[in-house]
């Protein structure tokens, strides 16, 4: 019954009409924030960023908002550079916890940030469809930040917040070109990503077969969400490919890619020596896709793989605190 229940609400998410499905497709589109949010006021009159369709409590929506993304692990790099953070003697803390979905894009934007500069956090993987682990907060959404019990919400605001604690005497991009390639990720890159992630039938169990093994799910759960969320989204990728004239959706992921290292002018970074808030953005951006057939295409036919590859290397390993 639990399965049967599940395939129908995600067929009714599917065939709804009118503004509702506009704002779901807009959900599922990967509007993402990596810049502040009164820059960002001018654009949308609501942020989306972190939604994904979690406000609702219907499976559907948990599902759409855990799995638009597919998260494949990549291995941790052993020559990992030295990181040498830009840490605040002013930032003070005993606790970080982050509040995810393992598969969530945005989630993995936070991540990278926390990771590159070297910020100790634990991690409490959000059950999509009951949200049982944030039921204490009034935000039902993902991911929640809590320093030392203070909640931040919103990937941008909560990297916003961070930055000014580590650097309080500088700007979250200031920068003219570093703003431009943040607001690049958040309305270009992230609506190329999920037609090339569900492209195909194949490719879009691929996805969901990372899901099922890592994120929060019942035995029940993980057999509706990998068929019936695999199938759904492909079918949503298609109406996400026509609604951004996306004509190739290879061609676009691969002209993104070198959109993006031409930008970056043979330097080692956008941000010169080192990564800037725009070079984490695009980097956590791709991450969950990099080792998905998807990624590998990209890297293998364009020429972002090397700047990936450092990026990798710079970020490091996790700073998670594994319990």
């Amino acid at each position: 019954m639990r399965r049967v229940n599940g395939l129908a609400t995600i067929s009714r998410a599917l065939s709804c009409g009118g503004a509702a499905t506009e704002q779901w497709l807009a959900q599922a589109a990967f509007m993402s924030t990596c810049s502040s949010s009164s820059s960002n006021s001018h654009i949308f009159s609501q942020k989306p960023a972190d939604r994904l369709g979690l406000s609702r409590p219907s499976f559907a929506r948990g599902v759409a908002g855990t799995m638009l993304f597919s998260v494949a692990a990549s291995p941790l790099a052993q020559d990992a550079h030295a990181k040498e953070p830009p840490r605040s003697e002013k930032f003070h803390y005993n606790e970080v916890v982050l509040y995810q979905y393992e598969a969530c894009p945005f989630c993995n934007k936070v991540k990278a940030f926390l990771d590159y500069n070297n910020i100790p956090y634990k991690i409490v993987e959000v059950n999509p469809i009951s949200k049982k682990e944030i039921k204490w907060s009034d935000y039902k959404k993902v991911p929640i930040l809590k320093v030392d019990g203070e909640q931040m919400v919103d990937s941008s605001d909560i990297i916003d917040k961070l930055f000014h604690r580590i650097n309080p005497d500088s700007s979250i991009c200031d920068d003219g070109e570093e703003k431009k390639w943040c607001q690049w990720v958040d309305n270009h890159l992230v609506h190329v990503l999920s037609p090339n992630i569900y492209r195909t039938t194949s490719e879009a169990l691929e996805s969901f077969d990372y899901i099922t093994t890592h994120g929060n799910f019942s035995f029940a759960e993980r057999l509706v969400a990998k068929y019936a969320g695999a199938a759904a989204m492909y079918f949503v990728s298609k109406k996400l490919k026509k609604k951004y004239n996306i004509t190739d959706e290879r061609a676009a992921l691969y002209e993104a890619a070198e959109i993006w290292v031409d930008a970056l002018k043979d330097r080692h970074y956008l941000g010169g020596t080192k990564p800037n808030l725009a070079d984490l953005s695009v980097f956590g951006v791709l991450r969950p896709i990099r080792y998905l057939k998807s990624g590998k295409d990209m890297v293998e036919h364009t020429r972002i793989g090397e700047w990936y590859t450092r990026m990798e290397n710079t970020v490091g390993e996790s700073a998670r605190i594994k319990e």
